[in-house]
C-alpha cells in the first residue's frame, strides 16, 4: 500500500509561482509512474502531468505545456510540479496519483492518491 502526501498549495495572483511537492511512502517508489490531476469546481478531474520512473520521459496537458514542470527525486520518494505564470483558470485541488503502469494520463488509470492541495490563483 502507498500513501501519497501533497504540500505547497495556496494562494498566489495571477503570474505567480508555486510548487507543489508529493511524498510517498510504503512501495517502491522508482517503479511508480508519477502524475499531478487536477479538479475545479463543477468540473472533471483532469490530467496535468506526468513522470515515469527513471524520471526520463514527462508528459503535459496542452494547457499546462510551457508553463508547467514535472520533476522527481527517488532518493527522497518525491515528486514536484513547478508552477510558473499561473493563471486563474488554474484554480483547483491538485492530486498526486501513482500507477504501475507506465503511462498516467487518465484518472482511471491511477492505483493510489493523494488528498490533494488547494491552489487558488487570483486575477
Amino acid at each position: 500500500q502507498v500513501q501519497l502526501v501533497e504540500s505547497g498549495g495556496g494562494w498566489v495572483q495571477a503570474g505567480g509561482s508555486l510548487r507543489l511537492s508529493c511524498t510517498a511512502s510504503g512501495g517502491s517508489f522508482r517503479s511508480y509512474t508519477m502524475a499531478w490531476f487536477r479538479q475545479a469546481p463543477g468540473k472533471e478531474r483532469e490530467f496535468a502531468a506526468s513522470i515515469r520512473g527513471s524520471g526520463g520521459s514527462t508528459f503535459y496537458a496542452d494547457s499546462v505545456k510551457g508553463r508547467f514542470t514535472i520533476s522527481r527525486d527517488n532518493a527522497k520518494n518525491t515528486v514536484y510540479l513547478q508552477m510558473n505564470s499561473l493563471k486563474p483558470e488554474d484554480t483547483a485541488v491538485y492530486y498526486c496519483a501513482a500507477t504501475t503502469y507506465l503511462t498516467l494520463l487518465k484518472p482511471a488509470s491511477a492505483n493510489y492518491w493523494g488528498q490533494g492541495t488547494q491552489v487558488t490563483v487570483s486575477s
